[in-house]
């Protein structure tokens, strides 16, 4: 009682930090497997302590009362698909499972309640991921980064050889690098960052990555142009030092020339070369097809595609043949979010899905300038993340998951809520 007389400032302060470290450690931990689950477990955890002690503050919130909705959306989907599913008790075990993302995203918005919690975690993901970014580059010279020796057609950085997720990873988060160095070094500070990110993503050989960055880089201009003919500039001059990085890359990295020769497979206007170039997926697609065909209004359970896949495939398919997933198992996903919902949850599924995008998007329309601009960083981490003209990573897993419904959860606390000072979110909390 005494220290807080004494350093009032001080211990508020602490406390703000103290609270954020647990969402803090969902970023830091993701390199390490299931690691971040512990970090959601502190959050679990959080969020039920501060409802025991405030429930009537919290339950009132619009930031949570968003995410819950949104949650509800993607948790129904969920649901309803595993009352038909192929693998009961794998649909069941995940339903079971996403039901950690509601409290979690309710203690997200529950603690970011101030521009201060909001800009030191924009602050603290930007550096991770430069961090990352740096690590990255290091193995591109070396050969050997923390994750440890590269990856023989990419470079793999801290995540390991055996895990590929580094290009899709740093592009999604590449949105708070930029913020991060716009806000400490101005202009020139974001296009020093595009610059220096652009090659982890090009050598890590995810071309869904490349897309992902390109559309944070674009509207990144956009935001700083704020005019038709300055932005149009900018994307010409952006498009330029983009060709001339591809190009030294292609001379220089041996990784980037393997990749680059099989995205060239595209043109040659076959069959079999269009899916050598997409690494197999016209085979999954296909069969992703023949699937929701087969289970259209409930699809066939989420998580149950790997389980499905036998049943629709033909014998020759090379993802039986080579057990991507597991013994007599086929492709763990369709690597599309639009086919993932569809064969996983249907076209219920995909309504509900609807649903959350329409609610997410009337809430930001109707939001102020100021609340959008807060909400920056992780509006373009959500849509490049979601962007449907792309392949992409399994959004019901749970290291995919994990990282979406962070993202989520940080995007509704920095949109959703008026801005709180600094003595009333001490009186909340003294609650």
């Amino acid at each position: 009682m005494q220290a807080d007389r004494l350093f009032p400032s001080a211990l508020h302060r602490v406390n703000k930090l103290a609270s954020l470290l647990p969402i803090a450690a969902v970023i830091f931990l993701l390199p390490f497997g299931r690691a971040s689950e512990a970090a959601v477990l502190a959050c679990l955890i959080g969020a039920l302590i501060l409802l025991m002690r405030a429930s009537a503050l919290r339950t009132n919130e619009r930031s949570a009362r968003l995410l819950l909705a949104l949650w509800g959306c993607y948790f129904a989907a969920a649901l309803i698909s595993a009352f038909g599913a192929i693998d009961a008790n794998k649909s069941w075990s995940t339903v079971a499972a996403l039901i950690r993302f509601a409290p979690f995203g309710c203690y997200v918005c529950w603690i970011v309640r101030d521009d201060v919690r909001l800009r030191a975690l924009y602050f603290f993901t930007g550096l991770i991921a430069a961090l990352w970014a740096l690590d990255a580059w290091v193995q591109s010279f070396t050969g050997y980064s923390l994750g440890g020796h590269a990856e023989a057609q990419r470079i793999s950085g801290i995540f390991g050889a055996d895990d590929l997720k580094l290009g899709p990873v740093l592009a999604v988060l590449s949105p708070f690098v930029l913020w991060s160095a716009r806000e400490r070094f101005g202009r020139t500070g974001t296009v020093v960052a595009l610059l220096f990110l652009m090659g982890p993503v090009l050598l890590a050989g995810e071309r869904s990555a490349w897309l992902m960055y390109a559309l944070v880089a674009i509207a990144f201009l956009w935001h700083e142009a704020r005019a038709p003919a300055r932005f149009a500039l900018w994307v010409a001059a952006a498009a330029v030092i983009a060709a001339l990085a591809v190009g030294i890359a292609w001379k220089t990295s041996p990784r980037f020339d393997q990749r680059m020769q099989r995205t060239l497979l595209v043109f040659n206007d076959s069959a079999q070369g269009l899916d050598a170039a997409l690494s197999g997926r016209m085979e999954i697609w296909q069969v992703a097809a023949k699937m929701y065909a087969a289970h259209p209004l409930t699809g066939v359970g989420v998580r149950g595609f790997r389980y499905a896949y036998p049943q629709f495939a033909s014998p020759a398919d090379h993802f039986l043949t080579e057990e991507s997933c597991g013994p007599g198992e086929g492709a763990c996903h369709p690597h599309q979010i639009v086919l993932e919902i569809l064969d996983d949850t249907g076209a219920l599924g995909l309504a509900l899905w609807l649903l959350g995008i329409v609610l997410a998007l009337r809430v930001w329309r109707r939001s102020d300038a100021n609340a959008r601009e807060r909400a920056w960083p992780a509006s373009v981490a959500l849509f490049v993340m979601l962007f449907p003209i792309n392949t992409h990573l399994a959004f019901y897993s749970a290291w995919w998951g994990v990282l979406f419904w962070w993202l989520l959860s940080l995007w509704s606390a920095g949109l959703a809520d008026q801005r709180v000072s600094a003595p009333e979110m001490e009186d909340r909390h003294a609650a």
